[in-house]
């Protein structure tokens, strides 16, 4: 997984890319969230545009918890 911030962008924008596989199909969640799918309808990526205001972005941490 990979996680991108573009603060020097118009658009403030965040990509979380699971996997790195071809996209398929695009939908709009709304018009500053865009989801990307690949060929079994798995998320492939998510688009966050004005990340900073929506997904408090760049403000980041990662946990991984023990099952």
């Amino acid at each position: 997984m990979k996680v991108r911030y573009f603060a020097d962008t118009d658009t403030d924008t965040m990509l979380i890319e699971f996997r790195d596989v071809p996209v398929v199909e695009t939908k709009d969640l709304d018009e500053n969230t865009i989801l990307d799918l690949d060929a079994h309808g798995n998320i492939r990526s998510i688009t966050i545009e004005h990340a900073s205001t929506r997904a408090d972005a760049p403000q980041f941490s990662y946990e991984q918890v023990a099952a």
